[in-house]
């Protein structure tokens, strides 16, 4: 199975509901992602996914995006609720169709003889990477769409001994018109 196209919008086993995509600007100050954080646990907004990091190289911004329940709350009412934080400088919605997702998926899976090979063939159909190995296991890294990282975590379920640790989804807007579906 190839991974899922882009952009994500349908539902799989670990995304069972559509989800808005916020990129939210922020000063790069203490206590700003705790602000955004308790925000949405005072209000009762579903966090899906939140990933974190500089924004530019002076790092005087952040990026934090976050992937919200749509159920949870009205759109417009989290984004108003955002903008009244001090420190959010800017916040974009992000439709799923019109921006690029990825996520970074790196799991340690211990393999032996018989279970290798089939490992190594999920591995590869997938687009993932062997970023580590020893004679009892292997590390690899998918960097993909979100559909693609639930697949292989899916695949990975028929192993023993897997440990999996998911970034969460960063975005961008698309820069223009798909040429290609």
């Amino acid at each position: 199975m190839s991974p899922a196209a882009e952009p994500f919008v349908g539902a799989t086993s670990s995304t069972p509901v559509r989800h808005h995509i916020l990129s939210v600007l922020v000063e790069n100050k203490a206590g700003a992602l705790s602000r955004i954080a308790g925000l949405f646990a005072r209000r009762g907004f579903n966090i899906y996914s939140l990933a974190v990091a500089p924004a530019e190289r002076h790092q005087r911004f952040s990026r934090v995006t976050i992937v919200v329940d749509a159920e949870s709350a009205p759109l417009e009412q989290i984004v108003g609720q955002l903008e009244k934080l001090v420190n959010v400088v800017a916040i974009s919605d992000l439709a799923p169709r019109n921006a690029l997702e990825r996520e970074l998926l790196i799991a340690t899976i211990q393999v032996d003889v018989n279970n290798r090979r089939a490992l190594l063939n999920d591995i590869e159909s997938l687009g993932a990477s062997i970023v580590d190995v020893d004679a009892f296991g292997l590390t690899v890294m998918l960097a993909g769409t979100p559909g693609a990282c639930d697949e292989l975590e899916r695949r990975l379920d028929n192993y023993d001994e897997v440990d999996i640790h998911r970034t969460g989804r960063v975005a961008l807007p698309r820069l223009g018109p798909r040429l290609v579906d």
